[in-house]
């Protein structure tokens, strides 16, 4: 499914403007646009291709969202925290280089979580994300569907009570904001535990985590170096996979994790082919199933199961029995990994200033005290305690070589199966005030209990909405696959999606 439209530039980003100027104070999900003069001559540039019919790709003109965490040459980059608030990169993220090298235009930096902490984009100093369903933002406009399913995708515009409304996802909320209402054809996020497929889950979006070190992590700000990764947020996998091909590519020399990693040509026409479709043998994981998961998002996952065996597609229960450990493993690596790479903050070289000049201790101290929210200090204090001599054998090694034995879960289990598939998150988007009713270790290790182990094997994975919950808020499903099979993963959604036929709304604008 293409939703490229034949729009000239110039159309496309005043229209994307026009959406952003009325919905920002709706979702918040922009925390600062490109400069007027910046936006004007890409513009101008992509116009002139277009009319010579010289286009850089099929992303020119289109407007991005970034991800505040990704470093924009000339453009504010703050990762949402006071920290970095006055940051202003010389230079672009090496995904983002190549955004605008292929005629993409940044519209602006998209809201998250401080630093990418959180499964939720509430906790960023500019407030939180809030999203675009059940928001009362209407009128919507449903695409055409297939008679037999439109009982599935009844959309219910009332809000909920006064003040409350149902969360984006976490921590590229802002990212699937500015792609679910439209003003973006895409957006990057990141990934470390799931910060792309648990907003994109909650959205309605296809999303995609990489297989590690397929894109350059050059200029992304670090939360966990192991585990971070670019992604994509878009409104279909047609679109995902096009802008993918231009994202991926040779090694970066300036990213020491990239790879080239040769997973053939894109393999979706494969998957037109009914004998291709056929020949597959997905995986359903006994452990990704948990007692805090929604009855409801269990029988979506059973009927997903059901549809592909009725499209003569083998299904069979497989075991990754390392996974009720996955959490616990990465609270104690990803709180490691932060108290070293938040270190680096010390409101001398750049950062936050503070006015306490008494002594180096009292100015490190005040500029820490007062840059850093209370989650991001509840990690540094876990992290260092955990890489305490003391502690390093029993927390951060042992933390080590159960994350080994979660990737050989998975390199076991591939060798019976293609593709494996599994719930995104446990229910869908649980409103603000309750979500806000736990602190954030407590949210991120329920929400999280799906993606985590993704990250923690480094293989690609992907969200696929599928069906809308009693409460109107779309439901997704999570496919993942061996380390580099990432075009495997993108061909087998293309092909889902068109059998699903999840309606994408558009929000009319008068």
């Amino acid at each position: 499914m293409n939703t490229l439209k034949n729009i000239r530039p110039i159309e496309r980003i005043a229209e994307s403007l026009k959406k952003a100027k009325v919905l920002q104070e709706h979702l918040n999900a922009f925390v600062i646009f490109q400069d007027d003069h910046a936006l004007e001559k890409h513009v101008q540039e992509s116009e002139q291709r277009h009319e010579k019919k010289l286009t850089k790709s099929a992303l020119d003109g289109l407007p991005i969202g970034i991800k505040d965490n990704f470093c924009t040459k000339n453009l504010r980059t703050t990762c949402c925290s006071r920290m970095l608030e006055p940051f202003v990169p010389k230079y672009n993220a090496t995904v983002v280089d190549r955004t605008e090298k292929a005629g993409g235009i940044v519209l602006g930096k998209t809201n998250m979580d401080e630093f990418g902490m959180g499964s939720g984009s509430v906790d960023s100093i500019f407030g939180p994300v809030k999203s675009l369903w059940r928001s009362g933002v209407v009128p919507y406009q449903l695409k055409e569907l297939p008679a037999l399913n439109k009982s599935d995708f009844q959309i219910r515009t009332d809000a909920l009570k006064p003040g409350d409304f149902c969360i984006a996802g976490g921590s590229s909320g802002g990212s699937a904001m500015a792609v679910s209402s439209g003003i973006c054809f895409a957006a990057l996020g990141s990934d470390t535990g799931g910060s792309l497929r648990i907003p994109g889950s909650w959205s309605g979006l296809p999303t995609l985590k990489p297989s590690y070190g397929l894109l350059s992590r050059h200029g992304l700000i670090p939360l966990v170096n192991s585990l971070d990764v670019p992604g994509i947020f878009a409104r279909s996998f047609y679109d995902l996979s096009m802008y993918l091909n231009i994202l991926k590519g040779q090694v970066d020399h300036l990213d020491s994790t990239s790879v080239t990693i040769d997973s053939g040509d894109d393999c979706s026409q494969n998957f037109e082919k009914p004998e291709v479709v056929k020949q597959l043998v997905i995986g359903i994981p006994q452990e990704y199933y948990c007692e805090d998961m929604l009855q409801e998002v269990i029988e979506v996952w059973s009927q997903m199961a059901d549809m592909l065996e009725g499209e003569q597609i083998k299904v069979v229960p497989v075991s990754l029995p390392h996974t009720k450990y996955s959490i616990s493993c990465y609270q104690v690596l990803n709180p490691c990994e932060v108290a070293s790479n938040m270190s680096r903050y010390d409101g001398i070289e750049f950062g936050h200033r503070s006015t306490e000049m008494s002594s180096t201790e009292a100015l490190l101290s005040n500029v820490r005290c007062h840059g850093f929210n209370d989650v991001v200090k509840g990690r540094i204090l876990a992290g260092n305690y955990f890489l305490l001599r003391e502690h390093y054998n029993d927390y951060f090694e042992q933390a080590l070589k159960v994350r080994r034995l979660i990737s050989l879960d998975f390199h076991n289990v591939f060798k019976n199966v293609d593709l494996l598939l599994t719930p995104v998150t446990l229910s869908d988007a649980p409103s603000y005030s309750e979500f806000c009713n736990s602190d954030n270790r407590t949210q991120t290790a329920k929400y999280d209990y799906c993606t985590q182990p993704a990250n923690l094997a480094g293989v690609p994975a992907a969200s696929i909405p599928v069906k809308l919950s009693k409460k109107s808020l779309p439901l997704a499903m999570q496919v993942i696959a061996p380390f580099g099979q990432d075009m495997k993963v993108i061909g087998f959604c293309k092909w889902l999606e068109n059998l699903i036929h999840f309606p994408q709304p558009e929000l009319l604008i008068e």
